[in-house]
């Protein structure tokens, strides 16, 4: 299957990967049978690649959604789309929907994955971003002219979806790669180990993932390389992820990140590439 180049993310999500796709590639194995992500994201690199065969997981069940709705519902959701307006007034009261979780549970799923692609289209900085209840809580952007119907980007993810056999699973990234064999591949993409403490961004989900959950993350590497599954993992060059890996083969890449509320903080920073091969 060729590659189609609009298929491209349709999210724009924390820590995305768009930027680091040419030194992810660099390392990525030249051939493997199914490619796994267990912490997909926007998607930048299964869209990036291409796979015909891929297992991806994220534990945002609104996230899993929007992905099962471009690829089962693409037209409707175009559709859905086009009903709604760059207006702060009709955005906060979009926003607000998921506050009443009987009302909210009502919504179809195109309905609800049609308010997440608006709500990050239109939210300031395109963040998504939830409070401890798990409720979409980012302002509104005042962006004069935001791209809220991608229609060639959803209907190429769509016809991707269609094309390729992907599973898509929404839980524990343990659970995501149960009964992987040798000749897979696994990209691990997980929330980074902060920099500083006022650098941990895990509102993306209202579960959180901290040092133990890195460990635990760690050591499923560890169970994955002794099968001979090869791996590739992103994280920042912390001392402790730099010490956590230090039994595997480590590149230290530069990477732009752009969401931090003080521009002074927005310059390269130092992540990591972290694999079991050569």
């Amino acid at each position: 299957m060729k590659k189609n180049p609009l298929v491209a993310p349709v999210l724009k999500w924390v820590g995305g990967k768009r930027q680091l796709l040419p030194d992810i590639e660099k390392h990525m194995p030249n051939k493997f049978s199914t490619y796994y992500e267990p912490f997909l994201g926007g998607g930048a690199v299964l869209f990036e690649l291409q796979p015909q065969k891929a297992v991806v997981n994220d534990i945002n069940e609104e996230l899993i959604n929007v992905y099962k709705v471009i690829r089962d519902h693409v037209e409707e959701l175009i559709e859905d789309l086009k009903r709604h307006k760059n207006e702060a007034d009709y955005f906060y009261k979009i926003r607000e929907l998921d506050r009443d979780k009987e009302k909210y549970n009502q919504l179809t799923s195109t309905q609800k994955a049609s308010r997440i692609l608006y709500l990050n289209k239109t939210c300031y900085n395109g963040l998504f971003r939830v409070n401890q209840q798990g409720e979409f809580n980012t302002p509104f952007g005042r962006y004069k002219n935001p791209n809220i119907v991608n229609e060639n980007t959803l209907r190429a993810v769509s016809s991707y979806f269609n094309k390729a056999k992907i599973t898509f699973k929404c839980g524990d990234f343990e659970e995501a790669v149960k009964g992987v064999r040798k000749g897979s591949f696994v990209y691990f993409d997980p929330p980074y180990d902060p920099v500083s403490v006022s650098a941990n961004f895990t509102g993306y989900d209202k579960g959180g993932f901290d040092r133990d959950e890195q460990i635990r993350l760690k050591k499923l590497c560890d169970k994955l390389n002794s099968k001979k599954v090869n791996f590739l993992l992103s994280n920042s060059a912390t001392d402790f992820i730099l010490d956590l890996y230090k039994d595997y083969n480590i590149t230290i890449v530069k990477a732009k990140r752009a969401i931090n509320s003080k521009a002074d903080k927005r310059g390269a920073v130092n992540e990591v590439l972290v694999k079991n091969y050569e």
